[in-house]
């Protein structure tokens, strides 16, 4: 284990790898998908952080959450299934795969944002785990994510079915403005805030001209997501 800026043991690669029972040939390859660019900025030696192996889990758990959706639920309509998706691989659910896996514990992140307490920010958690996705996919092959993640889309699925408020707003907010041939609602970013490590963005939601609702996040999906929940609330309320 290695000791972080405050004081607590940091979860080595090696160890994750062999609790959750990963096989790495490559273990630099996990240990990139735990680097954080705010540790990249303080340790030069450290070559690469995981934003682009996140990009590469964020492809392929949406093909891995697709496809299960569809064997799974072969009635179902493709306007209920990308909702399912969307809720399955949003910032929050990935965010609790991360905490049921306890990958916080092995994040690689610099002082600052250890001290501002990254191990738990929700799009710290959703881009470690994307990013170990996006390694293992290197790593060994489709088969073998699948087996990795079905059991945690088992586990969540049948909530977002039960539950209507969990589905994706922005799904719903663009179905009801093209069910009135308003066009597609169209996300704006007013500002971006913060520094590099803790970007703050504010975003509005505008359809057929008209504004309808703004949403704050640390990322842009978080951000989009709130303004269509605030929008359909509106919309509601009128």
């Amino acid at each position: 284990m290695n000791i972080t800026p405050n004081g607590d043991k940091n979860e080595s690669p090696a160890v994750l790898a062999k609790r959750l029972g990963l096989s790495f040939k490559n273990l630099l390859l996990l240990t990139r998908a735990l680097t954080h660019r705010s540790y990249i900025n303080e340790h030069p030696e450290a070559l690469e952080d995981n934003e682009r192996l996140e990009f590469l889990g964020d492809a392929v758990l949406d093909f891995v959450a697709g496809a299960w959706l569809y064997n799974h639920f072969p009635e179902m309509a493709e306007g209920e299934l990308t909702r399912m998706r969307s809720a399955l691989v949003c910032t929050e659910q990935l965010a609790e795969f991360a905490r049921d896996l306890d990958l916080g514990s092995a994040m690689r992140l610099g002082h600052g944002e250890e001290q501002a307490g990254g191990r738990q920010r929700d799009v710290l958690l959703c881009a470690t785990f994307e990013s170990l996705v996006g390694a293992m996919y290197l790593q060994t092959d489709i088969s073998t994510i699948q087996h990795f993640i079905h059991p945690m889309i088992e586990a969540v699925s049948r909530k977002f079915l039960l539950r209507s408020d969990l589905q994706d707003p922005k799904s719903r907010l663009q179905e009801w403005s093209q069910g009135r041939k308003l066009g597609i609602p169209q996300y704006i970013t007013l500002q971006t805030s913060g520094p590099d490590h803790d970007r703050m963005f504010e975003i509005e939601v505008h359809i057929n001209g008209k504004i309808y609702g703004r949403g704050s996040g640390r990322n842009k999906q978080t951000a989009e997501r709130l303004a269509a929940q605030a929008s359909l609330e509106i919309i509601q309320e009128s």
